[in-house]
């Protein structure tokens, strides 16, 4: 039986490598088994937690939709739409506010980590962020969530909501308790730079990152100069203790050839680290320089871009609005 999935995407701008390995390459191949339904959403209302200058976060909304349809998310065989666009995310966000618990809240490690030192000063949406994630999940009845690591608390709580109002209000499964779909194959990427550290757009180095609007060039250029180390190709995965640097390269490799990470060190056992580069900048700037082509040729007429948001909210609104419809009829408006 084929899964109901919601995923979103925050238009932060600049999506990197480790976006499309960690986040939308995955979309796609859910997307491509006929069986499922797929919902994958510009979360907007999620950026503002954290003041955005509206210029920007206009041309991030387009930029984001890009990389979605540039990667091979077909608006025919998916919804995708921007959240700020269906009224009743924030509607049924602030319903969900009154059956979560501020306990519940205080365990998120995430607002600690993003609050820093100084968590009077962050803003009460950081804080509530995780509430609307599970009324954009809740909305749409999906049955999984694509997560990474950082997400599954989140998700976790969107559990513990839709239970609570579920027992609340004595309405059993009236409100889908998802599952996560946590990806199997190797889909924490690194920076460049220093394996220790996320690939992350706010990294002052562009050398530590692959953009997706990267061309072939600058794609080569930055494999060939990421860091690896003075010990020769391991033969072996437990070869890559204390090796992270290598292990990121050969995860990337592992993950867009779409083989296993021990197959990936069984190849490469034996050569030298610029053989390995070599093939590596080949295989990246093969999957990565078409997708980065197509998103600055949408971004260059947004017409296409407007008219797919349009549509995907239309039809993220009519199944949207019925869940919130039947929720205020539970509750007694």
């Amino acid at each position: 039986m084929g899964k109901k999935i919601f995923s979103g995407v925050q238009p932060s701008g600049n999506l990197h490598l480790g976006n499309y390995i960690g986040a939308i390459k995955n979309f796609v191949e859910l997307q491509n088994n006929k069986e499922n339904s797929c919902v994958y959403c510009v979360v907007d209302l999620h950026a503002i937690t954290v003041k955005q200058d509206p210029n920007i976060l206009k041309n991030n909304i387009k930029e984001t939709t890009a990389v979605f349809l540039a990667s091979g998310i077909d608006p025919n065989k998916s919804i995708i739409f921007n959240q700020s666009e269906v009224s009743a995310h924030a509607e049924a966000s602030w319903i969900l506010s009154c059956v979560a618990r501020m306990g519940w809240l205080n365990r998120m490690t995430q607002f600690k980590e993003k609050a820093g030192k100084d968590k009077e000063k962050a803003s009460i949406g950081l804080y509530v962020y995780p509430i609307l994630m599970a009324a954009d999940i809740l909305l749409y009845d999906a049955t999984h969530v694509p997560v990474g690591e950082d997400q599954k608390q989140h998700l976790e709580l969107s559990r513990d909501i839709a239970q609570k109002f579920n027992s609340d209000y004595s309405c059993p499964n009236f409100l889908k308790v998802p599952e996560p779909l946590i990806q199997k194959s190797f889909s924490r990427i690194m920076s460049l730079k220093d394996g220790k550290k996320k690939m992350s757009k706010s990294d002052p180095s562009d050398l530590s990152r692959i953009n997706l609007t990267d061309n072939k060039d600058e794609i080569i250029n930055k494999i060939k100069k990421a860091k690896t180390d003075n010990f020769s190709m391991p033969d072996k995965s437990n070869g890559l203790d204390k090796r992270p640097e290598v292990e990121n390269l050969l995860g990337i490799y592992a993950s867009l050839n779409n083989q296993s990470l021990e197959n990936s060190i069984k190849e490469f056992s034996g050569n030298n680290f610029s053989d390995f580069k070599n093939k590596l900048a080949e295989l990246v700037a093969e999957k990565i320089s078409p997708i980065s082509k197509e998103i600055n040729k949408l971004l260059k007429e947004t017409t296409l871009i407007d008219k797919i948001l349009l549509e995907g909210s239309e039809k993220a609104q009519d199944i949207a609005s019925k869940k919130v419809k039947e929720m205020k009829k539970i509750i007694g408006f």
